[in-house]
């Protein structure tokens, strides 16, 4: 399959488990005129406050924006931030059968206050410690109900250290996907980040192995090379795919290796960018794309998004033009 139109249709066929940290991206925006008397700090007049969905949400999200099935699994809390992300579920046509709640923990709020497109500030109310043994059980529930019932194509675990992914449970679903002969994704952050053991692919970002690795890397070709091999060394992945913030990306696999190149853009925010970049990934891997494919993709998907202000799922018919336009060059 190697014709632009042949795999964005085959997006539409494909079911994606998606599982890890959900939360709300909540908007406040308004219009700064003044400083205020109290503080060297800038009077924001509230005009709107918008909720979106975020973390796996928006993985989920951009997943369906680009054709295909996502199958959400999470756990939130039981208050009334929980209330407002089931609403926002329909509303985005998502369905809520594998969003499982806690009464030990709050649901995540990522509170972003914005004046003329600029970000000014962020307040963050959440709950970082580990599910408790119950959650992690009635959680693997959900999951295991969920691939005992539909055809799952690829489990992309999505993780933001908030503590729905446990180690037990990071294990256990690999467990289930070796299992069921399923590939996998992960798109990893620094507690678990060595907990991964044979996955299909692992998407770290620069930052994230320049904490883990035991020597110092730069995002040249000879580091990263040198990064992935340890990398595959302590899990024994197949694939590799580093973000490189502005430089672009790194992937790793049988087939091949190279750094791309970010295409010029005007960043107004990367607030997201990581979750489109992932989603392009696993939905290229459930169709066995060739990861420069796949990475092409990913790398100009990743660069949409971070021409719009907040956290926003990615355009597939623009994206469908970029890489054709890619190709053609």
């Amino acid at each position: 399959m190697t014709a632009t139109t042949d795999f964005f249709t085959a997006f539409n066929d494909l079911n994606i488990m998606i599982v890890g940290d959900v939360m709300i991206d909540r908007y406040l925006s308004g219009n700064v005129n003044r400083i205020s008397p109290e503080a060297p700090v800038p009077v924001v007049h509230l005009k709107e406050s918008q909720d979106r969905l975020g973390g796996a949400a928006n993985v989920a999200l951009n997943i369906k924006a680009l054709g295909a099935t996502p199958y959400l699994c999470s756990c939130i809390g039981s208050d009334d931030n929980a209330v407002a992300f089931k609403k926002l579920l329909p509303e985005h046509n998502l369905l809520d059968r594998g969003i499982v709640q806690s009464k030990d923990r709050i649901t995540t709020v990522k509170t972003r206050v914005i004046s003329n497109h600029q970000h000014l500030l962020r307040v963050d109310r959440e709950d970082t410690h580990d599910l408790s043994p119950i959650d992690e059980q009635k959680y693997l529930e959900v999951i295991r109900e969920i691939l005992d019932n539909k055809e799952i194509h690829l489990i992309l675990f999505q993780d933001y250290n908030k503590g729905v992914l446990t180690y037990k449970l990071i294990r256990e679903i690999i467990l289930e996907a070796i299992k069921r002969d399923i590939p996998t994704a992960v798109d990893p952050k620094f507690n678990n980040f060595w907990a991964y053991k044979h996955v299909t692919l692992f998407k770290p970002n620069l930052r994230e192995i320049q904490q883990q690795l035991p020597f110092s890397i730069a995002s040249n070709l000879k580091d990263m090379e040198k990064a992935t091999e340890h990398i595959k060394t302590k899990l024994g992945n197949r694939h590799t795919l580093i973000t490189l913030s502005e430089k672009g990306l790194f992937y790793d696999s049988p087939t091949g290796k190279a750094i791309i190149p970010t295409q010029a853009r005007q960043i107004a925010d990367v607030c997201g960018a990581g979750d489109t970049v992932i989603s392009i990934v696993a939905l290229g891997l459930a169709l066995s794309l060739d990861m420069s494919q796949i990475a092409n993709l990913a790398n100009l998907a990743g660069g949409q998004v971070c021409e719009k202000v907040g956290v926003v799922p990615v355009d597939k018919e623009q994206l469908k033009l970029e890489y054709q336009n890619l190709m053609q060059q």
